[in-house]
């Protein structure tokens, strides 16, 4: 399976902003982008031209790609399925990515990042509606239950997230959280307005329309 494997705070400086990929380190004074916000490389710091319509596009669709941990075919391959749902693109296309079971055991504070969510789906630690779900790209719909499989819910790194985040601290409105069963629950597809993503996702739609 093709993944990425630089260094992830590269991904940070290059949009200039936190992705939150590395989880912890993102919150201490370790992250490079609280010393070094700007792209990597030589030139990186340097003075720069006037950028393109075409590379302001490029780069929202890189910042959404990035935050979720998608690779190009992947991203594409979400936005094509957004654009054929009903409504605003755009929206679909963050709400289809909310959905996602790595992000959605992200946003339960049951891992401390995307990635670290992923390997917990990979190495079979999750379950959903009781069903083991080892696909990081597995939609969630309304009601389905997620939650830590009895043999996991001792790893270190789960209680790790949730001691950071104090438990359901900054769980989304669209979710619920049971900490005794380290479990979680989708109530409802999000609105857009709810999903926290500094990123204007019209200009992918724009991007992939020409």
């Amino acid at each position: 399976m093709a993944r990425y494997t630089d260094p992830s705070c590269k991904l940070c400086r290059r949009e200039k902003q936190k992705l939150f990929l590395k989880g912890t380190k993102c919150f201490s004074e370790k992250c490079p982008v609280e010393k070094r916000n700007y792209p990597p490389g030589q030139h990186g710091n340097g003075r720069r031209q006037k950028i393109s319509e075409y590379g302001v596009q490029l780069r929202e669709k890189q910042k959404i790609r990035r935050t979720y941990g998608l690779l190009e075919t992947q991203f594409r391959i979400a936005f094509e399925k957004a654009s054929r749902m009903r409504g605003v693109t755009g929206d679909n296309l963050v709400k289809l990515l909310e959905r996602r079971l790595d992000n959605v055991i992200y946003r339960l504070n049951i891992s401390p990042s995307r990635k670290s969510a992923r390997q917990l789906i990979l190495h079979r630690h999750i379950t959903v509606n009781g069903s083991v779900v080892n696909i990081p790209s597995y939609i969630l719909n309304p009601g389905d239950v997620v939650q830590l499989k009895e043999a996991s819910r001792k790893l270190e790194v789960v209680h790790e997230a949730l001691k950071r985040t104090r438990g359901d601290a900054g769980v989304p409105t669209w979710l619920s959280l049971n900490k005794a069963e380290l479990s979680g629950t989708l109530l409802a597809i999000p609105e857009r307005a709810d999903i926290q993503l500094n990123a204007n996702e019209q200009l992918v739609v724009e991007l992939y329309s020409k």
